[in-house]
C-alpha cells in the first residue's frame, strides 16, 4: 500500500510546493532508483511495458523514476520540466482485468515521458487509461493481488488528484493541500469526470434514485477499502499536514514520510497497516506494507529539488538531493532484484533495516539523532551550494549515506536485544530473510 501528499504554497514555508510519497509494498520487492535521459524514438516504435507494448510516442522528457525491480512502470518521480506523481492502490467496485492491461506504475512513467505539466499529465493518463485500460497482476510473490490506481500530479504551479474505477475516473483540482491513500478519496465535488461516471452506477444500481452521487461512496469496494487502514493512514497525513501549515518545509515533508503515529513504536506491536513509515509484519494483514521507497519534492518556479531515499523504511534512511543537471545520479551499482546483494544500496540498507527492527526503540534511539543531523546539514547545503555543483552534492550524499549505513549496521549488530519483537513478527522476517538469502546475525 501507499501514502502521497502534496501541499501547495499557502502552506509551505517558502511559497513552494511540496510533494511526498511512501511506495509500500513486499519487503523482499527491492526498488530501483533511476535515471532516463530524454530521447527521440523513431516512428512506428512501441514500448514495451509490464505486460503489453503499447505505440511509442516521438520523443520522451528525461525522468527520474522509483521503479519495483521486476516492473517497467514506476511507484513515484519526477520529469525535467518539473513534473511529480506518485500513485496509490485503490479497491473498487469495477471489475479488475486479470490480464495484460497497463499497471498503474505503467500509467505513472508513460504519463511522466510524455507530459511537460501536471494538467498535461492527467489527460494523458486519462487517454491511456480510455485506450488501453488498466489491468494485470500487481504484486511481485502474490500474483492474486490486483486493483485500480489514484494518483497526485503535481508541477511549480499547480496539483491534481486523479481517481480511478477501472476505465471510469474523477478527477480534481488542488486548493490547498491533499493526501491520499489506499481508498477513493473524491467525493461530490469533483472538477472533472469520465463522462459516463454517474450513469454507470445508476445502471449498476449503485447509486439509488434522488440520492446524491458521491464517487467515494458509490465505487468503492468497502471489504478491501477497509481492511487495506488507508483512512488511517491518510487522516494521519492530513492531520500533520495542518499543523504545518505555513511552515511546511523539506524536513516536515520527510517528518510526515517517516511517521509512526505513537512513540515508542515498535514494528510488531499493531495487526493492521495503519501507519504511514510502514514495516511489513506478517502474511496476512501486514506483508505487502514495507516502505520500500519514498521520494519527496520542493517546486519552485525552476527551483526543482528531487529527494530520494532509494532504500526502504524513510525511519531509518536519508533522504539524498537529486537535479536534473548533468549525470543526475552516480553510479549506484547493479539494479537490485529480489535476492540479497550487497553491492546494491537498496539491499546494503536493508541488512540494517532488519537488523534495527529486532529492537527498534533502542536501536532507533542510537540512529535517529545521526540521521537527522546529517539530514539537516544536506538540507542546509542545497540552500548555498550552486547550480554547477549540484551533482556533486548528490554524489556526496550518497556516500554520506552509505558510510552511516555501514556505521548503523555495526553498531546495532553489537547491542543486546532489550526488548525483542514478538515471536510473529520475528517467524515473518525469518521466512523473509531466507528467501532473500539475507542473514542478520
Amino acid at each position: 500500500m501507499c501514502d502521497t501528499f502534496v501541499a501547495l504554497p499557502a502552506m509551505t514555508a517558502d511559497g513552494s510546493i511540496i510533494f511526498g510519497k511512501n511506495s509500500d509494498r513486499e519487503p523482499n520487492e527491492a526498488q530501483a532508483l533511476e535515471y532516463h535521459p530524454a530521447r527521440v524514438h523513431p516512428a512506428g516504435a512501441a514500448v514495451k511495458c509490464t505486460y503489453m507494448a503499447i505505440p511509442q510516442t516521438r520523443q520522451t522528457l528525461a525522468v527520474l523514476i522509483c521503479r519495483p525491480f521486476w516492473m517497467w512502470g514506476a511507484e513515484m518521480g519526477a520529469n525535467e520540466k518539473g513534473v511529480v506523481i506518485g500513485n496509490e492502490a485503490v479497491f473498487t467496485r469495477m471489475p479488475y482485468k486479470k490480464e495484460g492491461g497497463l499497471l498503474g506504475m505503467d500509467l505513472l512513467r508513460l504519463a511522466l515521458e510524455r507530459s511537460a505539466t501536471a494538467e498535461a499529465a492527467l489527460e494523458t493518463l486519462v487517454k491511456l487509461l480510455a485506450e488501453f485500460g488498466q489491468g494485470g497482476p500487481c504484486g511481485y510473490e502474490d500474483k492474486r493481488l490486483r486493483y485500480h490506481n489514484s494518483f497526485i500530479l503535481a508541477d511549480p504551479e499547480q496539483a491534481w488528484v486523479l481517481e480511478t474505477a477501472g476505465p471510469l475516473w474523477a478527477a480534481v483540482k488542488v486548493r490547498d493541500y491533499y493526501a491520499i491513500s489506499n481508498r477513493l478519496t473524491i467525493g461530490e465535488a469533483f472538477d472533472l469526470a469520465h463522462p459516463d461516471l454517474i450513469d454507470h452506477a445508476r445502471r449498476q444500481g449503485w447509486l439509488k434514485k434522488g440520492r446524491t452521487f458521491d464517487f467515494a461512496q458509490v465505487y468503492s469496494d468497502w471489504f478491501y477499502t477497509t481492511f487495506a487502514a488507508g483512512e488511517a493512514r491518510r487522516s494521519r497525513a492530513v492531520e500533520l499536514l495542518a499543523e504545518s501549515r505555513g511552515r511546511l518545509d523539506e524536513i516536515q515533508a520527510f517528518r510526515i514520510l517517516r511517521d509512526h503515529g505513537r512513540e515508542p513504536y515498535r514494528p510488531g506491536g499493531h495487526l493492521w497497516l495503519d501507519r504511514i513509515c510502514a514495516h511489513s509484519a506478517n502474511g496476512l494483514s501486514r506483508h505487502a506494507a514495507q516502505s520500500t521507497g519514498s521520494l519527496a519534492a520542493r517546486l519552485k518556479g525552476t527551483e526543482r529539488t528531487f529527494w530520494a531515499t532509494g532504500t526502504s523504511s524513510p525511519c531509518l534512511s536519508l533522504f539524498k538531493p537529486i537535479w536534473f543537471q548533468g549525470p543526475v545520479l552516480p553510479d549506484l551499482g547493479p539494479a537490485p532484484e529480489g535476492i540479497f546483494n550487497p553491492e546494491t544500496p537498496w539491499w546494503r540498507h536493508e541488512a540494517l533495516h532488519r537488523r534495527a527492527i529486532l529492537d527498534y526503540p533502542a536501536r532507533g534511539r542510537i540512529i535517529h539523532p545521526q540521521r537527522d543531523e546529517i539530514q539537516k546539514s544536506l538540507v542546509t547545503r542545497t540552500k548555498t551550494r550552486g547550480s554547477t555543483e549540484r551533482f556533486n552534492l548528490t554524489a556526496e550524499a550518497f556516500q554520506q549515506a552509505q558510510a552511516a549505513t555501514e556505521k548503523w549496521i555495526e553498531a546495532v549488530t553489537l547491542m543486546p536485544v532489550y526488548q525483542g519483537a514478538g515471536w510473529v513478527f520475528r517467524r515473518y522476517w525469518n521466512a523473509q530473510n531466507r528467501k532473500a538469502r539475507l542473514v542478520t546475525a
